[in-house]
Order: structure tokens, then C-alpha cells, then sequence
């Protein structure tokens, strides 16, 4: 990839309209797959729904996903899909194990994309491996990004101290029980807090890390080029976006059919999908 230059006030994000979509329980990420819509969250189950981009708005297909197994919650909480070609695909799940302490457990899922959106739960197969994320701090958002013509699957912590992104070798992830198992992780570097998504920008060798500004709270969107960061161990940020005046919490972005119009996704109930024009 050639290096690129960038201008110090771009990208510039600006919210475009909003709209509802329901029964997706609290919306918690978007993801754009051959030219549909994917947008998941924690309804009474961990679900996924299927959407067309016509004009300057989202349709519900009518294919819906279940992230269940023999009828029983699975993917309670889904955070972060990483599909990317042939490779495995992976989710995220955060586990919340002691209110009291905000004590969780992150687990990544590695899934069988074709047969869920075919039997429309986990079932038959479809769940192919569940492993521990035990390497992070707080939570799980797989994405695959490029770093020197090889894929990864990168994640982030959702906290406020120690947080880093760290890039997973996803033949060997796929097969693993726990993140800290031997050759899975490969790199990583330090970045800000309250990271709730992360979308890969190939064409720019930037990272969006999709952020909130304090715990559960307002908008941040903050592109990071991926390899001076890795390479020097903490977020080498190109920019930071804090202009989008809203308060509540942004869970997940994606980018549609091109780079100058995206999605961002939050977990309240009205406004939850909203249109974002990108200037580079």
C-alpha cells in the first residue's frame, strides 16, 4: 500500500438524518456484507437482521439470525463480526459476570457465516468454536484488517485504563481455547478508551476505532493509521471526530457502498440508525 497523505481536518463526519428501526433490542453494531445491511444486537436473544440500503434508508429483508443454540441464548450480547472473504468469521459476546464490580468475560465465537444465515440459528454446526478472549481488558470486537498483505483479526478493550487494539492470527484463533494461547496473538498497541466497534478502512490503511467519549456516553469516531501504530505500539491517530452533538451511546459504524456515506448504529430506542456523510 502507498502511503497516503492526509489533511489534518479530514475526514469530516456529519449526521445526516436518523431514523428508528426496532426489534433489534439495544442496536450494539453494523456490519456491510456484499451489498446488504447486517445489524445486530440483545433482544430477548442475541439476534442479526438482514437490511437493503435504498436511498437514504435501511429495509428490513425479512431474514432474521438467531444467535442460539437447542433454544438457548448463546451470543447474548454480540460485539464485532469479522467476516473477510474465505476466511473464518468470528463474533464477539460480552459476558457480564458481577454487576457489583462490573466484572466481564469476553468470549469470541467462531461461526459457520453461510450455515447461520441458512438454518437461521447456531444449530447444525454452525457454532464451530468458542474461545476466551482472556488476553483483553474488558470486552470484544473482532473486525479483520490488512497489515503487511496478511489479514488479522483485530479487537479492543472497552474501559478506561490499559486499553489496546491487538491483532489475532485467525488460522490459529479459529482452533484456540484462549486468546493468550501460543501464536495468537501477533501485534498490538495502546488507544484510548471506551471502544465499542472497530471498522477496517483498506483503502486509506486507516482503523476507525468507534468510540464513546465517557463510559456509555456520547460520539467519537477516531482514525488511526494501523501501521505506524503497530509499529510504534500505541494509536498513531490521523483524527479525531467529537463534533456529532449527541449524547447517547454510539455502538457500532459502518461504511456502505462507498466511503463518503456510512451508518452509525447506537442502543436507544428511537434514532438508533442514523446516516453519516463522510468528506475526504
Amino acid at each position: 500500500m502507498e502511503p497516503v497523505a492526509f489533511d489534518p481536518g479530514r475526514p469530516e463526519m456529519q449526521l445526516s438524518h436518523s431514523f428508528t428501526i426496532d426489534s433489534l433490542g439495544s442496536c450494539q453494531g453494523i456490519s456491510w456484507l456484499k451489498g446488504k445491511a447486517y445489524l445486530y444486537g440483545d433482544r430477548e436473544v442475541g439476534m442479526i437482521r438482514q437490511f437493503t440500503l435504498q436511498g437514504d434508508s435501511l429495509f428490513y429483508t425479512g431474514e432474521e439470525y438467531r444467535l442460539t443454540l437447542h433454544d438457548t441464548d448463546v451470543i447474548n450480547h454480540p460485539t464485532g463480526l469479522a467476516v473477510h472473504g474465505k476466511d473464518p468469521v468470528f463474533m464477539g459476546n460480552s459476558v457480564l459476570l458481577d454487576r457489583a464490580t462490573n466484572k466481564w468475560k469476553a468470549i469470541i465465537y467462531c461461526i459457520d457465516w453461510p450455515g447461520l444465515q441458512r438454518t437461521r440459528t447456531l444449530d447444525g454446526g454452525n457454532l464451530m468454536n468458542v474461545i476466551e478472549d482472556d488476553a483483553c481488558i474488558q470486552g470484544t470486537r473482532p473486525e479483520y484488517v490488512e497489515y503487511h498483505h496478511k489479514w488479522y483479526v483485530a479487537t479492543a478493550d472497552y474501559g478506561n485504563r490499559a486499553n489496546e487494539v491487538r491483532l489475532y492470527d485467525p488460522a490459529i484463533l479459529q482452533h484456540a481455547k484462549k486468546t493468550t494461547d501460543k501464536g495468537v496473538l501477533y501485534k498490538k498497541f495502546s488507544c484510548g478508551p471506551w471502544v465499542q466497534n472497530m471498522q477496517w478502512i483498506a483503502e486509506k490503511g486507516l482503523l476507525l476505532l468507534i468510540q464513546n467519549q465517557v463510559e456509555g456516553r456520547k460520539w467519537r469516531f477516531t482514525y488511526v493509521d494501523l501501521d505506524k501504530s503497530l509499529e510504534s505500539g500505541k494509536a498513531e491517530v490521523v483524527k479525531m471526530a467529537d463534533n456529532i452533538d449527541r449524547a447517547d451511546e454510539l455502538e457500532g459504524f459502518s461504511f456502505l457502498s462507498t466511503l463518503s456515506k456510512g451508518v452509525a448504529v447506537t442502543s436507544s430506542r428511537k434514532g438508533n440508525v442514523n446516516f453519516i456523510d463522510i468528506n475526504w
